[in-house]
């Protein structure tokens, strides 16, 4: 089974005058990289909530935004007056032209000009924050999930386009040898007194040099391993990875001694379908 490491969950819900939202994306990573936002309120239980998010999301670039937004007037916000004012009188020092509002917009953005109520976290805002992480989470895997199978389907179309061309390189196989041959019988009666038995050795040693059928089932072996791995596995992304790595080397290895036009054709559209593969694979948890 496949899960995609491009995620999206959101939840929400309000909490004695206060509403929380609790965002969750990822992209693509080798390993778990996490940026959480969150307010000043929840820091204390940050490596509580880094372990849930690592936990359930294993792999991926994450980024976590946990925001809090009062909905009454209960003084959670404050200006500090004292503060704003000793920032406007310092600005003014620095430029006296500018007008006051001006200094007002700059002096609230200074550092605690404006702050929330220091209360303490309790355990039931805590409990009702991890639900809603729960859920946000929940929402964030059955996006996977959903982004995995189109990854699935994808990825089986461009496997199945690589077994279809190799399929369609064993009629060109045994032309190719004999006009191999031919050629070199060709050029065997352009010449008087050649050793006919060292010829021939030296022709089924090119021969064996230019045999892929080897080459041809281990490619075939690989493609079928990767649609096990795929279909059977969990969390199975590196290892689809490393085996599309070995699918290229037997395909590079086929063009190598292929010395033949339409075969050659072929492993160029196998190639392709590989390039896709292993992008589309990049993005497998």
């Amino acid at each position: 089974m496949i899960l995609s490491m491009t995620g999206f969950g959101r939840s929400e819900g309000v909490f004695e005058g206060k509403k929380i939202t609790v965002d969750i994306k990822s992209l693509n990573s080798k390993s778990f990289d996490l940026n959480i936002k969150m307010p000043l309120r929840y820091k204390e239980k940050e490596f509580e909530l880094r372990k849930v998010l690592n936990d359930n999301i294993l792999r991926g670039k994450v980024d976590c935004y946990i925001n809090l937004e009062a909905l009454d007037d209960s003084g959670d916000v404050s200006v500090n007056h004292e503060l704003v004012k000793a920032y406007m009188d310092d600005l003014k020092k620095i430029a006296a032209d500018g007008p006051d509002f001006e200094y007002l917009k700059m002096a609230i953005r200074m550092p605690d000009a404006i702050s929330t109520r220091p209360d303490e976290l309790n355990e039931n805002e805590w409990i009702f924050l991890s639900g809603l992480m729960k859920e946000a989470l929940a929402k964030f895997d059955s996006f996977r999930k959903t982004e995995g199978n189109n990854l699935h389907e994808e990825l089986k179309r461009n496997i199945h386009n690589i077994e279809n061309y190799l399929s369609q390189v064993t009629p060109y196989e045994s032309i190719r040898l004999e006009t191999i041959k031919e050629k070199y019988r060709s050029t065997l009666n352009e010449f008087d007194n050649i050793d006919e038995t060292r010829f021939y050795q030296e022709m089924a040693y090119f021969t064996e040099k230019l045999d892929i059928s080897e080459e041809k089932v281990r490619l075939a072996q690989h493609l079928k391993y990767y649609n096990e791995v795929m279909k059977n596995e969990e969390f199975n992304g590196k290892k689809l990875g490393f085996i599309s790595q070995e699918i290229g080397r037997e395909i590079n290895t086929l063009g190598s001694k292929a010395n033949h036009a339409e075969i050659q054709k072929l492993v160029v559209m196998m190639k392709d379908d590989l390039e896709k593969i292993k992008e589309q694979t990049l993005n497998v948890l």
